[in-house]
């Protein structure tokens, strides 16, 4: 089995590294998760003009026809940096239900602009009931006319406060808990009716609480088919799952590499604590569970990209890999660092912040496990 990367892959790897060397130290990475929008639409700007935004789209879309595991290989540097720019929002759920459900004219009108970073996007498909049941959907698309009216609530929305276009899973049909029976819309931000609760996370990014009360929608704004919303919104859900995993691998190889620095440098009783042998252990175990979630990520990815039965199990079992090493890892490098490790001016803080909110991302460790188990 090749497990090495392409030319192409190699290229793009290589070029987020320099970005994230010499343009996104800690303190720039500050400075924007701090502003109004949370993130510097400059940077965005540079994403699109690099190609990155362009990364899992077909070239028939303007993209450069990349899968799952050029999503990893960006993703994963995107980790080290701390990158707080929306590209798990934009590119990876919003543009991954285009890319899949979207016909010509929408791609032409949302696609295209969001792939050249002139778009902000988001899929909202949390809602406050559902937990991680993505199918659990209780707001409606009734007919009105030849046109529809959105009315529901949804929560937790990345990038919802900034987003231009909201795609919105509604019911149209079937009961709460069906797949079968939900219908994509796509929304305009600014539309009437619909009201956006912006909010600042724990881990520096943004997500938005959205309210539809009678929100018009003309046929032309339904993605895909009728009441057959759910794969591409699963399938991108998925894609999505498997890119925070990329970027949780990406955080646990700083904080075991920040750590053991630390600990070669931080003097007790006249010697490195890095001498103890106690700490030793506790870094190798952080070591380990960094290299076995890597090597999962791995197996996940490859089987994404086969496709077939075997998906979703690679995707539960993956989670629920970085669900458990990331708790262990972040405790460990914020214990090991002592008081300071809890500190705001210290980056290992902010890495564990980020690797706390992924595990609970797309469902937590015990519900991939459940689902892993059945």
């Amino acid at each position: 089995m090749d497990l090495s990367l392409n030319d192409v892959q190699l290229m793009l790897a290589d070029s987020i590294e320099k970005f994230v060397a010499n343009d996104y130290a800690f303190d720039t990475r500050q400075k924007y998760a701090d502003s109004d929008d949370g993130y510097s639409m400059d940077v965005w700007n540079t994403f699109a003009e690099l190609g990155w935004t362009a990364v899992p789209f077909s070239e028939a879309d303007g993209g450069f026809d990349g899968g799952p595991v050029d999503i990893m290989v960006v993703m994963e540097r995107f980790g080290r940096g701390l990158v707080v720019e929306p590209y798990l929002a934009n590119v990876i759920l919003a543009g991954g239900v285009l890319k899949r459900a979207a016909n010509a004219a929408q791609k032409e009108k949302w696609l295209s602009p969001l792939i050249g970073g002139e778009l902000q996007a988001t899929l909202a498909f949390v809602e406050p009931q559902a937990r991680y049941d993505i199918n659990n959907v209780l707001s409606t698309a009734t007919r009105d006319g030849d046109a529809w009216r959105l009315n529901g609530a949804k929560g937790l929305v990345l990038n919802g406060g900034n987003a231009d276009l909201l795609i919105v899973p509604a019911r149209t049909s079937g009961k709460q808990n069906d797949t079968d029976g939900i219908t994509l819309f796509g929304i305009a931000a600014d539309s009437p009716g619909v009201s956006i609760r912006d909010y600042a996370c724990i881990d520096g990014q943004r997500a938005a609480e959205i309210s539809l009360e009678n929100v018009a929608a003309t046929a032309d704004l339904v993605i895909g088919e009728i009441d057959a919303g759910f794969a591409a919104m699963d399938a991108a859900v998925a894609d999505a799952t498997i890119a925070v995993c990329a970027e949780a691998v990406g955080i646990m190889s700083v904080l075991t590499e920040k750590t053991i620095e630390y600990a070669k440098s931080r003097l007790q009783f006249g010697v490195p604590i890095g001498s103890f042998q106690a700490l030793q252990h506790r870094m190798v175990d952080m070591y380990a569970a960094g290299e076995q979630s890597r090597s999962l990520l791995l197996w996940a990815v490859m089987t994404l990209a086969e496709g077939g039965e075997e998906s979703a199990r690679a995707v539960h079992a993956i989670k629920y890999q970085i669900g458990i090493a990331g708790k262990l890892v972040g405790e460990e490098a914020v214990q090991i660092h002592g008081g300071m490790g809890v500190t705001w001016e210290l980056d290992v803080a902010h890495y564990f912040k980020r690797l706390t909110a992924i595990g609970l991302m797309f469902g937590n460790a015990d519900w991939h496990l459940d689902r892993l188990a059945t």
